[in-house]
């Protein structure tokens, strides 16, 4: 992820497994720690609308992650 505020960073993207398939969530962490910080969380609808819940990152550093999860996340 590219930050403007602070060195590149690698972030570690979770699916989340349920039930409830309307929507597609993903939790944001700190890659390579012991104890990874939470970063938030994306969620995708059906039609791929996403939201980011959470108020760590920017919105620029939003929508990186949500486009690596559109063009490069295996869907679950």
């Amino acid at each position: 992820m590219k930050r403007r505020s602070g060195p590149d960073e690698i972030i570690r993207i979770v699916p989340l497994l349920d039930d409830y398939r309307a929507v597609t969530t993903y939790n944001l962490y700190t890659a390579f720690e012991n104890a990874p910080d939470f970063l938030g969380t994306i969620l995708f609808d059906a039609e791929g609308y996403w939201i980011y819940d959470g108020d760590i990152l920017t919105v620029d550093e939003q929508e990186q992650a949500a486009r690596f999860i559109i063009n490069y996340v295996e869907r679950i």
